[in-house]
């Protein structure tokens, strides 16, 4: 159970780290990271893709990398690894004002 109760996560793992060597968790947090990494890189590599072919190659291991991303960070939540707050529907709705009040100042409508 969450120690905060506004922290969104799955019941902890049994499993938490046991001493100085790796464990699961420290290897899914460093996938993750490589995974973040790796689009970044590739989010740059499309966009300056000059040859239609090599930026569908491209586009289609962005996909592939984007989507080992989220099987990661699935798989960590799952485990209680990976744990989100939930934010106070007030500090939301001031947000979603502030951001709509900047719509009006798109050239297009």
């Amino acid at each position: 159970m969450p120690q905060n109760p506004s922290e969104i996560a799955n019941p902890k793992s049994p499993y938490g780290p046991q001493g100085p060597e790796m464990n699961d968790r420290d290897r899914l947090n460093d996938i993750l990271a490589t995974e973040k990494y790796l689009t970044d890189g590739l989010n740059s590599a499309v966009r300056e893709a000059s040859h239609d072919a090599l930026f569908q190659d491209l586009m289609g291991i962005l996909d592939e990398t984007h989507q080992m991303a989220r099987d990661v960070y699935n798989i960590m939540f799952q485990q209680g690894w990976y744990t989100l707050e939930a934010e106070q529907p007030q500090k939301l709705q001031q947000t979603f004002q502030q951001f709509q009040g900047y719509s009006t100042q798109f050239p297009y409508h």
